[in-house]
C-alpha cells in the first residue's frame, strides 16, 4: 500500500495542495486504510495516549513548563489511579497515608510554633536593645546635667543662670527618658 500510495496518491494534485491546518485525512484514510492505521499508531506513540483524529492528550492537561520526566510519570500514575476510582473523593485513604498526613500536620504545627517563638525572641531582643540605648542616653544626660551644675557653681551672673537652665533641661529630658 505504501508503494501504491507513493506512485498514485503522492503525485495527485490534492496531495500537493495539502495544508496541515485543514482536515484532509479522509482522502488518505479511504484509499490506504492499512497505511493510515500504521500512521495513526505511529503518531499515537509520539503523542502519548492521544488519538490523532480528536487531537486529545491527557498528558497535555497535566504538563507544565520544565517538568522532570519522573514528575510526569508520577502525575500520570496518580491520574490513572483516580480514574480507576471515578473521582478524587472516592479514592480510599490507606492507614499509612493517614499516618503520613498526621505526621505532616505535626511537623507543620511544630514549624509554626518555632516561627512564633523566633518572632517573639526577635521582638524581645529589639526591646532589650532599645532599653540599653535608653539607659545609655539617660546616663549621658545625667552626666551632662551634673557637669553643667558643677560649672554653674564656679561661675556667677548670667553665665551661671544659663548653665543652671541647661542643667535643668537635661534633667527633665533624663526623667522623660527614664519613664520610657
Amino acid at each position: 500500500q505504501f508503494e501504491s500510495f507513493l506512485f498514485s496518491e503522492a503525485r495527485a494534485e490534492s496531495f500537493k495542495d495539502f495544508s496541515p491546518t485543514e482536515p484532509n485525512s479522509r482522502h488518505m484514510s479511504t484509499s490506504a486504510p492499512e497505511l493510515w492505521g500504521f500512521v495513526k499508531k505511529l503518531l499515537i506513540i509520539s503523542h502519548g495516549q492521544a488519538t490523532v483524529e480528536r487531537g486529545f492528550s491527557i498528558n497535555k492537561e497535566v504538563e507544565t513548563c520544565n517538568m522532570d520526566e519522573e514528575t510526569v510519570v508520577a502525575q500520570r500514575l496518580i491520574c490513572d489511579h483516580v480514574r480507576v476510582y471515578g473521582a478524587v473523593t472516592q479514592v480510599p485513604l490507606t492507614k499509612e497515608y493517614r499516618m503520613y498526613l498526621d505526621e505532616e500536620k505535626r511537623k507543620k504545627t511544630k514549624d509554626e510554633q518555632m516561627t512564633k517563638r523566633k518572632i517573639a525572641e526577635d521582638e524581645l531582643e529589639v526591646l532589650r536593645k532599645k532599653r540599653r540605648n535608653i539607659h545609655c542616653v539617660c546616663e549621658t544626660l545625667e552626666k551632662d546635667a551634673d557637669s553643667f551644675a558643677e560649672k554653674a557653681e564656679s561661675t556667677t551672673g548670667t553665665k551661671m543662670a544659663e548653665l543652671i537652665t541647661k542643667s535643668n533641661t537635661l534633667r527633665r529630658r533624663y526623667k522623660e527618658k527614664r519613664e520610657e
